[in-house]
């Protein structure tokens, strides 16, 4: 009987899994007729990685390091394979199969093992599934690119799952569960959502020991930790290259603190508080949870065809009204830009309140817990009191930008515990007094709110933005408002109509006017169409584009191939258009700027202290007609960084500039700062070509010394590899060598004939050695021993958990097995 009542569970579940593929294709149709979505932040990923991928399929070896962005970097967070952790080929299996309707699939395959491994009503674990899968910001994280970020969300309801397991005392079961997930959790390289998903779990473990000290069952609590402890260190393992290589990295980047000198109340250990709080939640905007449109939406909603700012530009006979209107921003919130709202569904939310009144015990208090820390710290800026202290005091806290993201935990929280609520109604579990005060209050507040905004929408606010009078003339503003209004009053009245529903059905249940299957159906339905709708708003069908269109998101423009015509090995490009915040240059270029969120601090600080400075009166002695090689004579950062060209207008050819240093130059001497505030200011007023400065740390390498530039010296770069150089030089005198190449002292090396020799920094940020008399090779490799040995610690840790899965799978075996003969 266990056997047969074993397969069907199997062919359940199995049923379940290929109905979220096919409610994810349905979603994602134009998938089937072999179309690619049109990803912002892939098509970034695509120019910054292009270097690291040629490579790769060139050679078959990973780079690691890259050129093709801020004069170089390492590539450990944009494209970089470690195979150490053998999880990798089950991530890439899936994303083989399905593509990018695989996000989809494994939110809702996530939170159905989630709400199953509880024990769940399987057809409620299938709506609760869709009611997750299907929450707008993880839709809108997919139409944005951001896939890392839709990778982890989706591992962490199952590493939770592996956690709630432990603690119900399948200690083995759980803690494998959760070590896979973790794994894979931190396989998709998105530490801030990891980060967000343990503050979840630690809440948990806090209010399960306060429970387990009162009902004295610490025991219980403590071996469900240690096993969960061995689980979390063996999937930390696994992932041990990419953790290791990423804390080296991250002590180098913007995430650490400057050596400059600072604004003390607005720095930190890690990124600055005015940069984390940039994409702050504004607390009334938090009822986007239950009215997606009670801010108007997102930067790229605009207003509608036929509303009251139409016809307003008609009336004032504003050519072409209809294409006018469209850039007509119907969002209205705090933020600088934002692609959509974090609505989690009215139905949702309904059911949220009606658990808080019948779930019991530790559950509820940990997932209400959850969802008021999630809410208040996505507030960022606007509860800066509370933020700035968790900036300078929770560990690691002020390693990450975007306060808004933290709703991702209330985005687990809510639908478990309106999911876990609603099955101990329907399993008879919950207390009817109780059932009728959830009720009662979840329509009093979520449908009494949305009566109110539908009826006197002016309770929101006055619905202008802080853009308004920027973009907009005062005549057009009533109008605008106008729209806005009417948006808000219309998406109110929808979550009314929503939530009235679900009380209707609950209550004709509760009179047993319909039985618990049509109740689950029904909801699942209304769930279903709510969030589907509120998500086509977002990502939907337009957003495909043909396979051969996305291939190449970068067709060659006139100045690419004419630049692409020099065939040197190695030099930089400079684009004049946005520099610093896209990739686009990357994708055929060395490129000066770029695009990454991780980029090297002392980088970082050239940018802003020397490059845009320079690249600002370059501009304005261009415009002013002043000579090409004047112009660029005052130009030392630029030139230093080798940069040879540089792009004013894609389809006209570049600039050239004569004056980039090369490759590798000697100079006649230098000059010895104290600190990092010492350099940065003397390259405003010096000569690259021959001087270089040096921070006294670095004095003992110079010390005693004295250079002269040898006027019949060479050095020339003749064989160039992203993690590889080597160099032919030549010179009668000792000389102090300079490379355009950024120091990273973690995992560069140089050599001359061979030998190791020590190399230091100069500039700021380049790479200096002292260069004995006569012919020499020199050459630098790039071997991090954190890459190298961290991936033997992940594979032996890969190697452990494929044991534990094995042995788990024998005795489970050996235990059925028995159980089979004894039933006999």
């Amino acid at each position: 009987m266990s056997k047969i009542t074993g397969s069907r569970n199997v062919l359940f579940h199995l049923g379940v899994i290929l109905f979220f593929i096919v409610l994810a294709y349905a979603y994602m149709s134009p998938l089937l007729e072999g179309k690619v979505l049109v990803r912002p932040d892939i098509e970034h990923f695509k120019g910054m990685s292009k270097e690291l991928s040629d490579y790769r399929e060139e050679t078959g070896k990973e780079a690691i390091w890259t050129d093709s962005m801020f004069g170089g970097m390492p590539g450990y967070l944009i494209s970089v394979i470690y195979p150490g952790n053998l999880t990798k080929y089950i991530s890439r299996g899936i994303w083989k199969l399905f593509s990018i309707a695989s996000f989809l699939i494994l939110y809702m395959l996530g939170f159905y093992i989630l709400l199953s491994s509880l024990k769940i009503n399987k057809w409620l674990a299938v709506v609760g599934a869709i009611a997750f899968g299907f929450s707008s910001y993880l839709l809108i994280i997919i139409g944005a690119g951001h896939s890392t970020k839709a990778n982890a969300i989706a591992w962490l309801t199952p590493m939770i799952a592996g956690v709630l397991v432990a603690f119900r005392g399948k200690y083995l079961p759980g803690a494998i569960l959760f070590a896979f997930a973790f794994s894979l959790e931190l396989l998709s390289g998105h530490l801030q959502m990891t980060y967000y998903g343990f503050i979840m779990i630690v809440l948990f473990a806090l209010i399960q020991f306060i429970y387990s000290v009162k009902e004295k069952a610490l025991k219980p609590y403590f071996k469900a930790v240690l096993f969960l402890s061995v689980g979390a260190i063996i999937a930390v393992g696994m992932n041990f290259s990419r953790l290791y290589t990423t804390w080296e990295y991250s002590k180098y980047t913007i995430r650490a603190p400057s050596e400059l000198p600072h604004n003390g109340e607005n720095q930190t250990s890690g990124l600055d508080k005015d940069y984390v709080v940039q994409w702050s939640q504004g607390i009334d905007e938090t009822l986007t949870l239950l009215i997606p449109n009670f801010m108007g939406g997102s930067t790229s909603t605009s207003a509608p065809a036929d509303g009251e700012s139409y016809q307003l530009l008609k009336k004032n006979n504003v050519q072409n009204p209809q294409k006018m209107v469209n850039s007509v921003i119907m969002y209205h919130g705090d933020k600088i830009a934002t692609a959509g709202p974090y609505y989690f569904g009215a139905i949702i939310l309904f059911l949220f309140i009606i658990g808080l009144f019948v779930v019991k015990g530790p559950v509820k208090w940990w997932l209400l817990s959850a969802v008021i820390v999630s809410i208040v710290l996505s507030w960022g800026k606007n509860v800066m009191g509370l933020t700035s202290f968790l900036l300078d005091y929770l560990p690691m806290y002020n390693k990450f930008r975007a306060p808004e993201m933290t709703l991702v935990i209330a985005l687990i929280a809510v639908p478990l515990l309106a999911f876990w609520g609603l099955n101990d109604i329907i399993t008879g579990k919950a207390d009817k007094d109780d059932i009728k005060k959830g009720l009662i209050w979840a329509l009093g507040l979520t449908g009494g709110v949305s009566f109110l905004f539908s009826i006197a929408p002016g309770m929101a606010g006055n619905f202008s933005a802080p853009f308004d009078s920027r973009y907009y003339p005062e005549w057009l503003m009533p109008g605008i408002l106008a729209d806005r209004r009417a948006m808000l009053k219309s998406d109110a009245l929808r979550t009314l109509v929503l939530v009235l529903l679900s009380a209707g059905l609950l209550y004709y249940w509760s009179l047993k006017k319909i039985n618990t299957n049509i109740l689950v159906i029904t909801l699942g339905v209304l769930i279903l169409i709510d969030l589907w709708t509120v998500d086509k708003r977002y990502l939907n069908n337009d957003q495909f584009v043909s396979k051969r269109k996305a291939e190449n998101p970068f067709p060659l423009t006139t100045a690419d191939k004419e630049i692409l015509k020099d065939k040197d090995l190695s030099y930089r490009v400079l684009p004049l258009q946005n520099p610093f915040q896209d990739a686009r240059t990357s994708y055929y270029h060395k490129n000066v700027g770029g695009y990454h969120a991780a980029k090297l601090r002392r980088y970082s600080e050239l940018i802003e202290h020397e490059l845009t400075p320079e690249m600002s009166l370059m501009i304005q002695q261009l415009q002013a007609s002043s000579s090409p090689d004047s112009v660029f004579a005052a130009l030392p950062g630029i030139n230093m960084m080798n940069t040879r060209y540089i792009i004013y207008d894609l389809n006209s050819p570049p600039l050239v500039n004569p004056d980039a240093l090369g490759n590798a130059w000697f100079v006649n001497g230098y000059k010895l700062v104290d600190d990092a505030n010492g350099e940065i200011t003397t390259l405003k007023s010096f000569d690259p070509a021959n001087t270089a400065i040096i921070d006294k740390r670095f004095e003992q390498f110079v010390k005693g010394r004295s250079f002269q530039k040898d006027a019949n010296g060479v050095i020339k770069l003749t064989e160039y590899e992203p993690n590889y150089l080597k160099y032919e030089a030549k010179a009668g005198t000792e000389q102090l060598v300079v490379f355009s190449e950024i120091y990273y002292d973690k995992g560069w090396n140089a050599y001359i004939d061979g030998k190791e020799v020590p190399h230091f920094r100069v500039n700021y940020v380049l790479r200096s050695l002292i260069m004995p008399a006569g012919e020499h090779t020199i050459e630098f490799k790039f071997r991090p021993k954190s890459y190298y040995v961290g991936n033997k610690v992940s594979l032996a840790s890969s190697l452990l958990l494929i044991l534990a899965l094995l042995g788990y799978g024998l005795s489970e075996y050996k235990r059925r097995k028995i159980g089979d003969k004894n039933s006999k």
